[in-house]
């Protein structure tokens, strides 16, 4: 199969998605959060909206504009993500989707999609930007551009982290993560994740996002989505359901802190990773 080029530039059409407080409920029982979290888990309370629920309404403009690059989708592995938030998501509403690849990079030994999805309320007014950067294995080689150097997010080196949170994966974790609409069968079943190059289903990497996104609105932002401006991430390594996961973040300027994921054995999951609050 080859890459399909002549993709950058061009936007798809407008796709919507409607929702309701199940919806980010769901989601939230899905990226982990807990009985404490009951702000986002209980309809009389809002219910408050996970910052990270921006990549849900988003997801359906992803797939299309991936399903026409026309590469294997057993050789695609979701390689970075951003999220900038323009105000509070609402716990229901109807939103619409358009998504565009601003790039198509040669990286040798794969091609790297770069994909901005904008999505805006019924009023027609932003709510939330995401980039999606998609690694489609085997697909290198054409003699396109490298692209521009990965920005780097190191913790400062020598200094104790501003706050650490750790959590353990469910078994079920994965299963429970596509009910918010990543259906991708890598992540369910162990003949499709063999398929992918990997001996047992993982866990999405937006699952592993949303749980250190959890971490940062906690521990960096007080637990108020109103805070929660963006947060930039690359999805460096394969967490399996049932793993431990430990974010932590440094604070490296006023609102703004590098944050970084592993699992219990020291692999490192997220990185290059940055938060801003407001």
């Amino acid at each position: 199969m080859a890459i399909k080029l002549d993709l950058v530039g061009k936007k798809s059409a407008p796709l919507t998605h409607k929702y309701s407080w199940r919806d980010t409920v769901l989601y939230a029982l899905g990226v982990g959060a807990q009985a404490d979290e009951i702000d986002y888990l209980f309809e009389m309370n809002g219910p408050k909206v996970l910052p990270t629920f921006a990549v849900v309404p988003s997801f359906n403009a992803l797939i299309a504009v991936t399903s026409e690059l026309n590469v294997n989708p057993m050789m695609i592995l979701h390689g970075e993500q951003g999220i900038t938030l323009h105000r509070p998501i609402p716990p229901e509403g109807t939103l619409t989707t358009v998504a565009e690849v601003t790039g198509i990079y040669d990286k040798g030994k794969g091609a790297l999609a770069v994909v901005i999805a904008r999505t805006t309320d019924e009023k027609n007014e932003p709510l939330f930007d995401n980039t999606f950067s998609i690694f489609a294995r085997g697909e290198g080689g054409f003699g396109g551009e490298r692209g521009p150097e990965a920005t780097k997010a190191d913790p400062p080196a020598g200094k104790t982290p501003d706050f650490t949170h750790t959590q353990t994966t469910l078994p079920t974790q994965a299963l429970l993560y596509r009910l918010s609409g990543d259906l991708n069968p890598l992540h369910a079943s162990a003949q499709f994740a063999k398929m992918g190059g990997f001996d047992r289903p993982i866990l999405h990497g937006l699952c592993s996002y949303g749980h250190a996104g959890r971490a940062v609105l906690q521990h960096a932002a007080g637990g108020d989505p109103k805070r929660f401006k963006s947060f930039f991430a690359r999805f460096s390594g394969v967490v399996y359901p049932g793993d431990t996961l430990t974010t932590e973040g440094w604070q490296v300027s006023p609102g703004k802190y590098v944050v970084s994921a592993k699992t219990q054995d020291g692999r490192q999951v997220l990185s290059n990773a940055i938060a801003e609050i407001g």
